[in-house]
């Protein structure tokens, strides 16, 4: 078994490792470490909550403490771009715990904030810059960022670049970055467009795969339930207030709107909720992190911008309340959960109309068949009889459309309208999803008797399968 102890680190890092209670590294970080210790290209391929963040940052703590020339004002030496601002948070704050003994210069910069504590951050020069594409294409165009003598380039997640619309962005930073530089490539998965760039930035790059391409996590048992579309915030309810076991849950929706409704109903039904989504302002989002950290929100709800935004251990249960309609979404939503080696639970709400087709397609990819759980009697609207292939026509299957940006309204700070314009472009049919179910009637009745859905989720049914596997 490989130990950290094992690999060429500093004593320094070894030490802060130690502290942190980490012995033993994660596949991704014992094959990606050592190749990236040389000074190799890499190209890392591995799902959500494998540990890609210390695989590319301790490598790049012990280069970087290397005797150096003094970095110069905006100057960078290496960059970590990173398509959302939760992400970018935490690798920064994972590299101030691995380099604590270390004596680098490191930084944050993301939009939806005020741009000048991060011009200040930059003025005296940083050995490590943390990114995301839109606020580092600003500070560059106004001349606070310069990359010309970068050492290290690292694109995180860059398959997430492609879905919320970055790619452009991305090309536009890999333009100004030097010919001569170390570049470490992350993406859990690959299609084509994001294999096209990863054979232009390597060179000879050591590849290192530790998991299929689409695979979910092992340890999650995955479940659907077939629901109507106004009976889900109903159902909800009625398995939070059974079952004590979802003590740390993650709900997704596909929209701002669906997420600010769902957790609004849950707060008048006594669950400590909050949303989470781009339309929320930075520290409002943060508050919602620690409170869920802390345990005072038992319930996040939230948007595909969180589903690798979030790393939090305990997560006990991923609830899709709407289906992603991109597959690969769903991969990453239900990563939330079954982290550092614990069990969890994923648990997709299926309506009778276009999420039938959307499972299908999340079967297809996964090769995962969801096990069907019976949802019991349900407080009104009445429940539905859960749908029979034969009989019910397929629901037509729709394009898949890349998501657009999730990245909130910049502030007065920013200089430039690229997030708002992108938003205001983009699809209504993406905007709109799920918000005629979100105004469907419901009426008010007394408890529901819940039957035999709690055990059913915890121990697992007696093998019926969904209608992708028959």
């Amino acid at each position: 078994m490989t130990l950290f102890s094992d690999l060429s680190l500093r004593p320094e890092i070894q030490q802060a490792l130690i502290a942190q209670g980490y012995r033993t590294p994660t596949p991704i970080q014992a094959g990606a470490i050592p190749p990236a210790l040389l000074g190799r290209d890499l190209l890392g391929i591995a799902q959500t909550g494998t540990g890609k963040t210390a695989a590319f940052t301790l490598p790049i703590l012990q280069r970087l403490s290397e005797p150096h020339e003094r970095v110069h004002a905006g100057r960078v030496r290496a960059l970590i771009l990173t398509p959302t601002r939760e992400l970018a948070i935490q690798i920064r704050e994972s590299i101030t715990a691995y380099g604590s003994g270390l004596s680098l210069r490191s930084a944050v910069i993301f939009g939806g904030v005020g741009q000048a504590p991060q011009v200040t951050a930059l003025r005296g020069g940083l050995d490590i810059l943390v990114a995301t594409p839109g606020r580092l294409l600003d500070l560059m165009n106004q001349g606070h960022v310069r990359l010309d003598r970068l050492e290290v380039f690292v694109l995180d997640e860059a398959d997430r670049m492609l879905d919320m619309g970055f790619i452009h962005d991305v090309r536009k930073v890999i333009a100004t970055l030097p010919a001569k530089r170390q570049t470490l490539f992350f993406s859990a998965t690959m299609p084509v467009e994001i294999s096209a760039l990863a054979a232009r930035l390597l060179k000879n790059p050591a590849r290192v795969e530790v998991a299929p391409v689409a695979t979910t996590v092992e340890l999650v048992e995955q479940r659907v339930i077939f629901v109507p579309a106004a009976s889900k915030r109903h159902l909800l309810v009625d398995m939070l207030g059974k079952d004590p076991s979802m003590d740390r849950v993650i709900v997704f929706t596909r929209t701002k709107h669906g997420a600010n409704k769902v957790a609004e109903h849950l707060e008048k039904a006594n669950v400590p909720a909050a949303a989470i989504h781009g339309n929320k302002s930075q520290s409002a989002r943060q508050a919602a992190l620690e409170g869920f950290r802390a345990g005072e929100v038992r319930v996040l709800v939230a948007t595909d911008i969180a589903a690798r935004g979030i790393d939090i251990d305990g997560v006990s249960h991923v609830v899709n309340f709407e289906l992603p309609n991109i597959p690969e979404s769903y991969v990453h939503r239900i990563g939330r959960t079954a982290r550092a080696g614990a069990a969890g639970v994923a648990v997709a709400f299926c309506d009778l109309g276009e999420e039938r087709a959307y499972l299908r397609d999340i079967e297809k990819l996964t090769r995962v068949p969801l096990t069907v759980v019976e949802a019991g009697p349900l407080s009104v609207p009445p429940p539905v009889a859960r749908p029979q292939p034969s009989a019910a026509k397929p629901a037509p299957q729709q394009a898949h459309r890349p998501q657009r940006r999730e990245e909130p309204n910049r502030s007065s700070g920013d200089h430039s309208g690229r997030e708002r314009a992108r938003r205001d472009s983009a699809p209504s049919s993406n905007r709109g999803g799920g918000g005629g179910r979100d105004r469907s009637r419901e009426a008010s009745s007394g408890p529901s008797a819940f039957g035999d859905l709690v055990s059913a989720l915890n121990n697992g049914p007696a093998g019926r399968k969904s209608e992708g596997q028959r």
